[in-house]
């Protein structure tokens, strides 16, 4: 495991887990270049730049305030992995909604003002204020803009509240749904390799991960390392769903057959 790695496995079995270090450490996995500590130096500086427009107090009027500095963040390509990437999004100010969230509640989390992750279908948004009380909901991929409740029932109603451990899943999953859309090459595999490992590291994770993770690695030659995978798998599964453990077995017999 490598040091960058070891950080992401040590940040998300803390608690509370630092939500933008995370994010950040995801993106070190693209760029191995990435100065991370730097990065959380461009949140720490937007939350600097809004501390003046954000009152203590009156949800709506915090929400403004954020929204008055953090406008400026669009929405990204949905194609395009730096859309999905912390530090991209910081550079570009273009993302995901999931990932214009991140830099919302980063940032109210540095004023102390309340903040939440909560979902629509399709989608992650920011509450800001008590989520059973007195709160507004705001849509970070449509520049900061509160949500009514006539809203929010057009959109299929609201989810959550999202915890951070929730939210890197989606974000993983995400990438690795991105990989789907894409031409079928070794770079595409590797990188949803990367997803998928990183999703293993977390706190919880579908144990079907574990069956992805020793395919990918089969298909990117590591024939002993994903036939053991696969054979952790099936044994997990194997009273649950006995043929899914045979069929992932017989993918490691075929791995290892590979060798000879």
């Amino acid at each position: 495991m490598t040091p960058l790695r070891r950080r992401f496995a040590e940040v998300v079995r803390s608690e509370p887990i630092d939500l933008g270090l995370a994010c950040l450490l995801v993106g070190a996995e693209v760029d191995r270049s990435l100065d991370v500590d730097a990065a959380v130096e461009q949140l720490d500086a937007l939350a600097a730049a809004a501390r003046p427009r954000v009152p203590r107090v009156g949800v709506a009027e915090q929400a403004a305030g954020l929204a008055g500095v953090l406008s400026g963040f669009a929405g990204g390509d949905f194609e395009d992995l730096r859309s999905s990437l912390l530090h991209s999004v910081l550079v570009r100010r273009q993302g995901l909604p999931l990932l214009l969230s991140v830099v919302w509640l980063e940032v109210a989390a540095r004023l102390d003002v309340p903040a939440y992750a909560a979902a629509l279908p399709g989608q992650v948004v920011v509450g800001i204020g008590d989520p059973e009380d007195e709160h507004v909901v705001v849509d970070a991929y449509d520049g900061g803009r509160v949500l009514t409740a006539a809203d929010v029932a057009a959109r299929g109603g609201l989810s959550g509240p999202l915890s951070p451990a929730d939210l890197l899943l989606r974000l993983l999953t995400n990438i690795r749904a991105l990989t789907t859309r894409q031409a079928r090459s070794l770079e595409v595999a590797r990188t949803r390799l990367w997803a998928v490992e990183l999703s293993l590291l977390l706190p919880r994770h579908p144990l079907a991960l574990r069956r992805e993770r020793g395919e990918l690695l089969v298909r990117l030659g590591g024939y002993v390392d994903g036939a053991e995978e696969l054979e952790v798998y099936a044994l997990a599964v194997e009273d649950a769903d006995l043929a899914q453990a045979e069929a992932a077995r017989r993918e490691a017999r075929m791995a290892r057959a590979q060798l000879n």
